[in-house]
Parts: C-alpha cells; sequence; structure tokens
C-alpha cells in the first residue's frame, strides 16, 4: 500500500528527519491456533501484520483494520499484548520513522488469508510450534498472545 497522505504531508515539511508515529501489531490466531502471517515486500522478511493508524483512529481498529487491508482476513481484537517503543528504522529512501506500537491479540472471525495488497509476497497461517525466522518482537508478542494472562506488557526502563 502507498505511503499514507497525511505521512506524505508530513515529509513535505520534514524531509526525511526522524517521524515519531502511533502503530499497530496483530497477533492473528484461528480456530486452530494458528498464526497468521505474511512475507513483506520490501525486505522479504516473515511478520506479524503491522501498519501506522491513521489520524484519529482508534489502535484496535487500526489493527483489525490493516489485518483485512493486507491479508483479506476478518478478524477482532481480543486484548492489548503490549505497548512499546519500536527503534528508529531507516527506509531505502532516507525517511526515519520510530512507532510506538501497540500490538493485539486478534480472533479471526472470517475472510481468506492471501496477498490483499503490495505490502506482503506472501501470506499464511503457521503453527505456533512451525514458525518461520521472525523478528524477536514478534515472536515475543506470539508467546504473550499465548497465555492465558489479561496483563499488558511494557517495557519499565
Amino acid at each position: 500500500m502507498a505511503t499514507p497522505e497525511f505521512i506524505l504531508r508530513l515529509r513535505e515539511k520534514i524531509g526525511h528527519d526522524p517521524l515519531w508515529l502511533p502503530g499497530t501489531t496483530a497477533v492473528v490466531l484461528d480456530d486452530e491456533g494458528k498464526v497468521l502471517l505474511g512475507k513483506r515486500a520490501d525486505d522479504g522478511r516473515w511478520t506479524l501484520i503491522t501498519g501506522c493508524l491513521d489520524p484519529g483512529e482508534e489502535p484496535a481498529v487500526g489493527a483489525v483494520r490493516e489485518v483485512l487491508e493486507e491479508t483479506g482476513v476478518v478478524a477482532v481484537a481480543d486484548r492489548l499484548l503490549s505497548v512499546e517503543t519500536v527503534p528508529m528504522h531507516t527506509y531505502s529512501n532516507g525517511d526515519q520513522v520510530e512507532f510506538v506500537d501497540m500490538t493485539f491479540r486478534c480472533r479471526a472471525t472470517g475472510g481468506e488469508a492471501q496477498v490483499n495488497d503490495d505490502e506482503s509476497t506472501e501470506v499464511g497461517w503457521f503453527a505456533t510450534d512451525d514458525l518461520p525466522p521472525l523478528p524477536d518482537r514478534h515472536t515475543a508478542a506470539i508467546r504473550r498472545a499465548l497465555l492465558d494472562s489479561k496483563e499488558t506488557w511494557f517495557a519499565t526502563g
């Protein structure tokens, strides 16, 4: 998916300087306990479904919107798993961004897992004991999603 218009307008003003944005990550589980992953088009890595919130958008709403837009899967957010700052990232065009990310455990309720936009080259369901290599943050999020705990994780220092 193309860069959102509001970010393009900000970039006209600040260039490639660091931009602080709200983001979401979704740990989507199906009825069999499999987790939904997408293989990113930009770097070829398998990841959980992530995205940037639109201005004024509620975080849980944004998480399930991103899941639908990127994978065709309809989901509902069950609970907040974590809130954390993701390290600064520099995109190939030089844009720098740092996200404060809210990760949600979500339950799939419909749709078919498919590549639904240009952000992924593959999409699929994976058994949690047979995952491809994932970023450490995503592996930790999956572990948290599988716990019965209702606690939200956050860094304390």
